[in-house]
């Protein structure tokens, strides 16, 4: 029997459970010993993830069809780095404040690297380092913040159904009907679950 095959996606999107540090947010974080994360864990927490061609987006078969699968009909771009992005400081303390949103997060790494952190179901942070050529979805009532890596630079294009919105709602915001559908869709299910195997 040959190794399994490894998932593509492993190359360009990886996760592990972050340490309580308070060191610089754009370290890895690894737990000691490291607790890895796979792509599967995430997708029962709504992330979604893929690997894509980052040098053709443009031509893009594959991000054209995830496009038109689930109706991203916006699109641009955002830099990420000290020399392109005004007032630098303040946005990149606003990207790491904890927060949620009500519509999907969609970012699709053409270019440089940073973490998306999310949260599990028992509110432990997992570091999602997206590399070029990651795309990943994070669904809408998720709490989640977004910071650089050392490297200081990422170039990721932004997708939407219909005009963007880019509220954040910064924690605590459980009242917000997409909060609720969140913990209703990705938390209570698998709680429930649980409760009736442990029964069985």
């Amino acid at each position: 029997m040959g190794a399994p095959e490894k998932d593509p996606r492993e190359e360009v999107l990886q996760a592990w459970y972050m340490d309580d540090s308070d060191a610089d947010q754009r370290l890895p974080h690894h737990k000691e010993p490291k607790e890895f994360v796979s792509l599967d864990q995430l997708a029962e927490l709504g992330v979604l993830s893929w690997r894509l061609d980052a040098d053709n987006y443009e031509a893009d078969e594959e991000l054209k069809k995830i496009r038109e699968d689930r109706g991203y009909s916006y699109l641009d771009f955002c830099e990420v780095c000290p020399e392109k992005l005004p007032n630098y400081e303040e946005k990149i303390k606003n990207f790491f404040e904890e927060h949620l949103h009500t519509d999907e997060e969609i970012r699709y790494c053409v270019a440089g690297s940073g973490y998306f952190d999310v949260r599990d179901r028992n509110d432990k942070w997992i570091r999602v380092w997206v590399k070029k050529g990651g795309m990943i979805v994070l669904p809408a009532g998720i709490y989640h913040r977004f910071t650089l890596d050392t490297d200081n630079y990422i170039k990721a294009m932004r997708l939407f159904v219909g005009d963007p919105i880019w509220t954040p709602f910064n924690r605590p915001h459980d009242h917000l009907p997409a909060r609720k559908e969140y913990l209703k869709g990705f938390v209570e299910n698998e709680v429930g679950d649980s409760a009736v195997d442990a029964a069985a």
